[in-house]
């Protein structure tokens, strides 16, 4: 049984796509109102910590769906890939409402590491994940829309290893710019 038609796989990816970025925009913007949101300050210390260990288990899932697709097992394979999308959507939970309440961490080190290391990993990492978003919601939707065997005629295993790629380079990135705010800075 599929979830999603074939029809709707494009419009749906757009919808989805521009909802999630308009949300992070806003949030990273300032629009959303902080009285909407309850105010944990425990839970907003706690965010940075727990999305980096999110990115992390999200590297070793999309890896092991990778290993799991190239060995031909497709169980397996939507298995780990749905746990990389739970991750990411945690993450993206979790890091809207610390950014909506606190806005974006500063760079607490020096001007040249900011400005020579620190800005372009978190501009090439941003980049990344704004291309993966919709890249994501498209594989997981044909995915959702066919049947396994109607799958492989698709576009999902080219659109799949570009996201899965840029993926892993996105939450890789993360992690490093989580090390230079909270751990060398």
């Amino acid at each position: 049984m599929q979830l999603v038609s074939k029809q709707q796989v494009p419009l749906l990816t757009a919808v989805l796509s521009v909802v999630s970025l308009a949300l992070v925009f806003s949030a990273v913007g300032g629009v959303v109102p902080e009285q909407l949101l309850p105010r944990s300050e425990g839970l907003i210390a706690l965010i940075p910590h727990l999305n980096v260990v999110f990115s992390i288990a999200a590297i070793v899932t999309i890896v092991s769906g990778w290993r799991a697709i190239q060995q031909g097992d497709v169980e397996s394979h939507r298995n780990w890939m749905l746990a990389s999308f739970g991750l990411f959507g945690a993450f993206l939970v979790f890091y809207l409402y610390r950014v909506a309440l606190e806005g974006p961490q500063a760079f607490g080190g020096p001007e040249t590491i900011r400005q020579f290391v620190y800005l372009p990993t978190l501009a090439i990492h941003i980049l990344l994940a704004v291309i993966c978003v919709p890249l994501v919601f498209y594989v997981l939707l044909v995915a959702l829309s066919r049947p396994t065997e109607e799958i492989y005629r698709s576009r999902h295993k080219s659109a799949g290893q570009i996201a899965a790629a840029l993926w892993l380079i996105s939450f890789s990135l993360g992690i490093v710019v989580y090390v230079m705010l909270y751990v060398l800075y």
